[in-house]
């Protein structure tokens, strides 16, 4: 359906990545967010203070970001397209209601504005250390949906993404920036409202007799919800649960119920994957980078083909699930990967695990604080090469 024009800013505009991310929630129709300040991504949650109210929206500032992040399970129960934002310390705390949010199909956005950590670290300066947490940090056994922008325009663009891949598969989805990525100001086209598709909450069409709230539709794996005040009885509960949500205490219904939860992202990994990449055809590196990695990545990828070497790049847009399919089928073609992140090794164990010693996987780390010089980058390309 086409998003409400109340929410769309129309036009050219020169924004930061955390103001772009702020107007593509509000285009994807986001009427409540959540929030205790945090740098670096408070410029998110100010510029939708100022501009919520104007399109019926709602930004309340609780106390800390354990209030935050129930607080936006809480709204979307009610029927609001919700999100929190947050940063290192933060989104460490937010971990306990990300499992919440799996196990009851909560579709909520969260954003996170990496720094350099661990502990408090550089609360002004970028990191992407948050890319294992995101996937694993809560316990118990989940999927995610998580998308990394390389720009304020993608900021803007993914930010909308999330919101619908967070409707059509009743799971939390992350939109994981980096200080830079946030802070970094390009020009953003925003389109009219009629062209930018949003996806709109799927509430069921059984009557309340007959309803049962997770009951799944037997393809997609996900359950409609169902509208608050219409007459639904529903029970929502973080134990596990039986089909009319009801906890359910056994190993049967525990093993029913997880294994729905992770396949309704696993069976449809492929749909939900986004990624680019260039010149892989013939390669014999592959550079895989995200984020504002990327953006130096490629720097350090034309040093290279100005040299004659074979270079192609690889850049998950949607980073979980992670791309393994394609990434095990390049593999088996290239002599390497190369893995600049601003991290000191999460995202290259992934891409090391699905290559499984078909060639060669090298890590270019950097504990953040900066970003990697693109020298340092080529250097582990013809490293790979030679």
């Amino acid at each position: 359906m086409p998003a409400d024009p109340r929410g769309v800013l129309t036009g050219t505009h020169f924004l930061d990545g955390d103001q772009a991310a702020c107007e593509g929630a509000l285009a994807a129709g986001c009427r409540f967010a959540a929030g205790y300040p945090i740098t670096p991504s408070t410029e998110i949650v100010e510029r939708f203070a100022e501009r919520a109210p104007l399109v019926g929206g709602l930004f309340v500032q609780f106390e800390d970001e354990l209030a935050s992040s129930i607080a936006i399970l809480g709204a979307a129960w009610g029927g609001a397209k919700a999100m929190t934002v947050t940063s290192g310390p933060g989104f460490s705390l937010m971990m306990e209601h990300i499992g919440l949010a799996a196990m009851t199909e909560t579709p909520v956005v969260f954003i996170d504005v990496q720094r350099a950590g661990p502990s408090t670290g550089l609360p002004t300066l970028p990191a992407q250390a948050d890319m294992l947490q995101v996937r694993f940090g809560s316990h118990g056994d989940y999927e995610v949906i998580a998308l990394a922008p390389s720009s304020p325009q993608e900021c803007f663009d993914l930010t909308v993404e999330a919101f619908n891949l967070a409707e059509r598969w009743r799971v939390p989805v992350f939109v994981m920036l980096d200080e830079v990525v946030g802070h970094m100001t390009e020009r953003v086209v925003i389109p009219p409202a009629e062209r930018l598709a949003v996806e709109p909450r799927r509430w069921t069409s059984e009557p309340p007799g007959k309803y049962q709230p997770c009951r799944a539709d037997p393809v997609s794996l996900v359950p409609p919800m169902a509208p608050l005040g219409a007459g639904y009885a529903i029970h929502v509960t973080g134990l596990t649960h039986d089909e009319r949500g009801y906890p359910a205490m056994n190993a049967a219904a525990q093993g029913q119920l997880v294994r729905r939860l992770v396949d309704k992202i696993r069976l449809h990994a492929a749909e939900i994957a986004r990624w680019e990449e260039e010149e892989t055809a013939g390669a014999e590196v592959v550079v895989f980078s995200y984020g504002i990695t990327a953006r130096v990545a490629g720097q350090a990828v034309r040093l290279a083909r100005a040299r004659g070497l074979k270079v192609g790049t690889f850049r998950p847009l949607v980073v979980w699930p992670f791309p393994e399919a394609r990434i095990r089928e390049l593999a088996r073609k290239i002599k390497g990967f190369v893995v600049p992140e601003l991290n000191l090794g999460q995202m290259v164990r992934e891409v090391e695990r699905c290559a499984a010693g078909a060639c060669r996987t090298r890590a270019v780390g950097h504990a953040g604080g900066t970003v990697h010089a693109p020298e340092e980058i080529l250097r582990a390309i013809e490293e790979v090469i030679r």
